[in-house]
């Protein structure tokens, strides 16, 4: 069974899921490796008995184009409720019951978002939201989070394209900070100003449109990392439009078409930021995209504190006049 256990230091949960390291490369070597290629690909089409089957699929055309399927090791699983346990003076663990579920993105295996059609990115989005959504029904959850991991630089153990959905029992400390953020700042919503502010400024905007602004924000702390904010105001992904996920899945497409144009085929991570089922005001949903250009060393895992070697400035320009390839 999965185990959640705290850390006195932090007030942060880790997770211990043994079965994970059973993956194909589980653990990255010094350089990423070549595609394994005598195995066949378990996410492409025609290979789907390799995968338990689907939970949802996405397409019109008789053949999926987006498919959700349940993770083969999974981080979270099994309807446990969240219970707490004291197994000493600093040993406290709880139960890491949850959903833990694979986003295939597309059934082309060299088709990552970038490259992908605006409907394409629209089902994506589609069912990040639904599958949220279903999991806000189930009992003792409280929080989803949904990732893609592009490259293995930046976790992921297969080439195709695809993302990851958890369901949890717990809210993660990230976001109980960004929770905080959001109630400690004096006046309207911290993302609708920021938006506001970073557009009349101008100098770190990478994308706009009627419903979505992508920036470098001005407290970058890596290199061209982004901050995705939907125009529309709203603490939850799974409440989202039909017409915002579709915008906020072009403006993903665009932006990282971008970032493959100014800087080559680079891994990079997206997190999506959702406040948890039951939370309401303050907060307000958003994308995190986080390219895997350095490495984080001793000084950033002994303080906490970034270094960026790249002005959001300077990122958001070259970002701006890159020719998007596809």
């Amino acid at each position: 069974m999965n185990q959640l256990r705290l850390d006195p230091l932090t007030g942060r949960w880790v997770v211990v899921s043994v079965d994970r390291a059973e993956r194909p490369a589980a653990f990255a070597p010094p350089t990423a490796p070549q595609a394994d290629t005598s195995r066949p690909c378990p996410f492409c089409p025609g290979h789907e008995e390799s995968t338990p089957p689907a939970l949802e699929t996405y397409g019109s055309s008789g053949s999926w184009l987006v498919r959700v399927v349940p993770n083969l090791y999974p981080a979270f699983e099994g309807d446990h409720p969240f219970i707490v346990e004291h197994r000493g003076p600093v040993f406290t663990q709880a139960t890491a019951g949850g959903i833990h579920e694979v986003l295939v993105l597309s059934p082309d295996h060299d088709t990552g978002w970038d490259r992908i059609s605006e409907e394409q990115a629209g089902l994506v989005m589609a069912a990040i939201r639904d599958r949220i959504e279903e999991h806000s029904t189930v009992p003792g959850l409280r929080y989803s989070q949904a990732i893609v991991n592009a490259g293995r630089e930046a976790g992921a153990s297969l080439d195709h394209p695809h993302g990851q959905l958890l369901g949890m029992s717990f809210v993660p400390r990230e976001l109980a900070e960004e929770q905080a953020g959001f109630a400690r700042f004096a006046g309207r919503c911290l993302l609708c100003t920021t938006a506001d502010a970073e557009e009349a400024d101008g100098y770190r905007v990478v994308y706009a449109d009627d419903r979505v602004l992508v920036i470098c924000p001005f407290w970058s702390g890596s290199p061209y990392e982004m901050l995705l904010i939907p125009r529309t105001h709203s603490p939850h992904l799974h409440r989202a439009t039909p017409a915002d996920l579709v915008a906020v899945g072009r403006a993903l497409r665009t932006v990282l078409a971008d970032l493959k144009a100014t800087l080559g085929d680079v891994a990079y991570n997206l997190v999506f930021h959702s406040a948890p089922y039951r939370a309401s005001e303050p907060y307000h949903w958003h994308v995190h995209l986080s390219p895997k250009l350095t490495t984080t060393a001793g000084f950033e895992l002994g303080t906490g504190v970034l270094i960026n070697i790249v002005a959001p400035e300077q990122a958001a320009e070259e970002l701006r006049v890159a020719v998007p390839a596809y």
